[in-house]
């Protein structure tokens, strides 16, 4: 697990959104490079998070995310499209000679399908799994609000 500081810029219905800033606990977490690549560099990132303490806008918050969860979605979103594409190329060349079709024309269509199907299944999974509270942030402590800007 690992938790970063924000301040909570909007609520709604038990979630919240927090700008948080990136930390020199970034530098260390294995996951950094997945954060990176999701906020677009950017110094600070806006994130949901699940807000079971009450928090409201202003306040000064810790969240709390799963490393392991972060490194599953990475997994799902670009690893695995790849890994079907391969599999399915695979596949089409092994078919090509039961089929009778050209080899590289079975295993180009066949790689494209198993990747065009791995996306669907992603985005599927994807809206599934970011229903689950367990794969979003959750804000674990409420500090004073912050002073007006």
């Amino acid at each position: 697990m690992a938790t970063e500081e924000g301040h909570v810029i909007k609520t709604d219905k038990g979630i919240a959104w927090i700008r948080v800033s990136r930390s020199a606990a970034c530098e260390s977490c294995q996951s950094r490079n997945a954060c990176h690549s999701l906020g677009g560099g950017e110094k600070d990132l806006t994130v949901a998070a699940v807000n079971p303490v009450g928090a409201r806008e202003g306040d000064r918050v810790v969240i709390e995310f799963s490393t392991a969860s972060l490194m599953k979605g990475t997994f799902l979103i670009y690893l695995f499209p790849i890994l079907c594409l391969l599999a399915g190329a695979g596949l089409g060349v092994r078919l090509s000679p039961l089929l009778g079709w050209d080899e590289s024309a079975l295993s180009a269509l066949s790689g494209l399908g198993a990747f065009v199907l791995a996306i669907i299944l992603v985005v599927v999974l994807g809206n599934r799994l970011g229903k689950k509270d367990a794969y979003k942030p959750k804000i674990i402590r409420v500090f004073k609000p912050l002073p007006p800007a």
